[in-house]
């Protein structure tokens, strides 16, 4: 039996977003607004599964979602079936225990890891495809500056801002 991956789309301060949930969690939550393009991203990751738009159905997620957006900061409670490599689930459990309103960088993410190469530790965080709430807007450059963001640069800071009381919208 084909597994269900249901799928909905939200709209946010940020932008249009779209999230997909397995039997089990969270397996996507994206940010666009090319709708064709965000499905066939969805067909593409997950080629074995039966997609299925269910707006009514994940009408609570959606607005969970969309809150987690506009407040970063705050506890999540929506469950994640996080799909990945074991080396990229573990970077991923990881930015999960950064405090919000705080950032590390990706050479002290690699050292965390035991990893020598920064570079794996970002490769791992580009294939991060739930947003927000494994909060890869949360690792920066070691100088401080912000590097890309997978959901743009502009989206990046305005999360960091909320986290950091600055709120910018």
């Amino acid at each position: 039996m084909r597994e269900i991956i249901r799928f909905a789309w939200g709209i946010s301060s940020l932008g249009d977003f779209i999230v997909a949930m397995s039997d089990k969690g969270i397996v996507a939550l994206e940010f666009g607004s090319a709708r064709d393009a965000l499905e066939d991203a969805l067909r593409t990751r997950f080629p074995d599964a039966h997609l299925h738009e269910s707006d009514s159905e994940l009408a609570g997620v959606v607005a969970t979602a969309a809150a987690q957006i506009d407040d970063p900061a705050s506890d999540c409670d929506l469950p994640l079936d996080l799909r990945g490599t074991a080396y990229e689930v573990k970077v991923w459990m990881i930015l999960r225990e950064i405090p919000a309103g705080q950032t590390t960088n990706y050479g002290a993410l690699a050292t965390r890891l035991g990893t020598r190469d920064p570079r794996e530790v970002t490769q791992a965080i580009a294939n991060n495809a739930v947003a927000v709430i494994v909060p890869c807007h949360r690792v920066i450059k070691k100088d401080g500056s912000i590097s890309g963001y997978r959901w743009g640069v502009q989206r990046k800071r305005a999360l960091l801002s909320r986290e950091q009381g600055t709120q910018e919208h």
